[in-house]
């Protein structure tokens, strides 16, 4: 078991980008979005970058999905190109088959009827019909690539839930943990005193609200 993919699955994407906040670190993904209402992913990454199709040579079709380990995110730069999807029913169905806990697309994916039906958690800019095949390739698999104008390298931990998608580099995963239990028991604090008839001036002064999650 990833001890820390467990911890963060306690933690949601505001109270992460709160701790990371906290460090300097910019960590939410510009644009991405929940394709699914009511889905959420946790865990760590596993990239690929695609690139226009060279029209010189035969494409680089390569099958990544089945070197995505279970429990793991698939998390595809497509460069945020909306003229063409990298996703569609056939991964869905592999991925749910392989364990995988959701994707993460900068660029648009389709055939979400299926996704919806079998409530798959598919975060990326939107949908549209239109494939990839011929039109974009693989460049590469398991570099850092750029989703909403975050890195992501593979082993990071990607949090995508209601509110959006997160990125906690690995090296901080461990301080970001520490730091998200400690805001949270302090925003829990201020609704207890809120619930006891402070004000709301009042019980954020008490508990430090506006300096929680400011960088040290």
């Amino acid at each position: 078991m990833d001890k820390q993919v467990e911890a963060f699955q306690a933690i949601d994407t505001a109270l992460a980008a709160d701790a990371l906040d906290r460090l300097g670190i910019e960590s939410g993904c510009l644009g991405i979005r929940q394709i699914v209402t009511g889905t959420r992913a946790v865990g760590r990454a596993s990239t690929v970058r695609f690139r226009p199709v060279n029209r010189v040579n035969p494409p680089n079709n390569v099958d990544f999905l089945d070197e995505v380990p279970a429990g793991n995110i698939a998390v595809l730069d497509n460069g945020g190109r909306e003229y063409c999807s990298v996703w569609g029913d056939i991964m869905t169905v592999h991925a749910i088959t392989k364990g995988l806990a959701g994707t993460v697309v900068d660029g648009v994916c389709r055939d979400i009827i299926k996704m919806r039906e079998l409530h798959y958690p598919m975060f990326s800019r939107g949908t549209f019909m239109q494939t990839g095949k011929d039109r974009i390739e693989t460049d590469a698999i398991n570099v850092p690539v750029t989703v909403g104008g975050r890195q992501v390298c593979p082993g990071d931990i990607i949090i995508a839930d209601d509110t959006g998608v997160v990125v906690v580099p690995a090296a901080k995963a461990d301080e970001v943990i520490a730091i998200a239990k400690e805001i949270e028991a302090a925003e829990t604090a201020i609704i207890e005193l809120l619930q006891q008839g402070r004000t709301l001036r009042e019980a954020r002064e008490i508990r430090g609200y506006y300096t929680l999650q400011t960088k040290r």
